[in-house]
């Protein structure tokens, strides 16, 4: 049996985490929610401590859960407004908060408990040329580089940052959202929310350099859409998702990582915001609406919809399983 957690904003009528399981015949089944998890639209384990972080993006807390009930064990202040995503470092002593409305972000140290201990922030600056996404800067994706530096992504002032060092300069206005690494050579994948664009990255040095960048969208298609999530899987290849055109963009990589337009599906659904591969299925978790599809990963044949309201994030759950 496959578990999978369901965050949700409580505003659009989130139940709260709710988990849905896959049996053995491919059918997904929700079951009772976890109430008290509220507006979690990024979660992250430590499978060494057995603990679980979530942003509560209205609070504008990092909240620390424990056991298969989701004991709530700590929470501690984001760092700023809205609260988006998290990294946990490799080693799990560090936890890094990307806080949208304020731009900022916070790196929390962790104890031999896993609990937070300490926290330093990272007032962001600047802005964009899209007068109402970019009036200032906005925090969207944290990460940890090899050598330990924080990167993390500004899409208000079109930027990627290495702690408080510019890393790349997105072209103005294309709204930098999420980047996701491959898994050997040293690119990065960068999909910008303004501009619906997948921008391949060269990583060897600093700054970073693009080496390609390609719409998400199909050829000669004009209706108003944005960049949602991105995953590179290596069975299925790399996906990314348009909110508004309501679309998944397939591409495979060559040899040497660029990527290649293999088909465009429709998410079956509005605004899909989170990707989640899962075997040979790639659950979509659709924002506006409500509902999460369960679609073939090899062709994007609908296989299921779950209604869920206010879905907005998936993760598989290693420890409920």
């Amino acid at each position: 049996m496959t578990r999978v957690l369901v965050g949700t904003y409580a505003a659009s009528g989130g139940p709260g985490l709710l988990p849905i399981e896959r049996a053995a015949d491919g059918r997904w089944t929700p079951r009772p929610p976890l109430p008290h998890v509220r507006n979690a639209s990024w979660i992250v384990a430590s499978d060494r401590h057995g603990l679980r972080y979530a942003v509560d993006e209205i609070a504008n807390e990092m909240v620390v859960y424990h056991g298969e009930e989701w004991t709530r064990v700590a929470a501690v202040p984001s760092g700023g407004s809205a609260p988006c995503h998290l990294a946990l470092a490799p080693d799990h002593r560090r936890l890094a908060v990307a806080n949208y409305g304020s731009g900022s972000v916070t790196l929390l140290s962790l104890g031999e408990d896993g609990l937070p201990q300490g926290a330093e922030t990272w007032t962001g600056a600047g802005r964009g040329p899209d007068a109402d996404r970019q009036e200032g800067p906005h925090a969207h994706w944290v990460g940890f580089a090899p050598g330990g530096s924080v990167i993390h992504i500004d899409l208000g002032a079109d930027r990627i940052m290495a702690d408080d060092r510019a890393l790349y300069a997105a072209p103005p206005g294309s709204g930098p959202r999420h980047l996701v690494r491959h898994p050997s050579a040293p690119l990065a994948y960068l999909v910008s929310e303004l501009a619906s664009t997948l921008t391949v990255l060269d990583t060897r040095d600093r700054p970073w350099r693009a080496t390609t960048i390609v719409s998400t969208l199909p050829e000669g298609v004009r209706v108003e859409s944005l960049g949602g999530e991105i995953v590179l899987d290596a069975a299925t290849g790399l996906h990314v998702s348009n909110r508004g055109h309501d679309s998944i963009a397939t591409f495979a990589l060559d040899d040497a990582g660029q990527p290649r337009l293999v088909r465009h599906v429709a998410s079956d659904g509005r605004s899909p915001r989170f990707l989640l591969p899962v075997g040979d299925e790639l659950l979509v978790a659709h924002e506006e609406g409500g509902g999460v599809t369960v679609l073939a990963a090899a062709d994007g044949y609908v296989r299921q919809q779950l209604d869920v309201p206010g879905a907005a994030f998936l993760m598989i759950d290693h420890y409920g399983a």
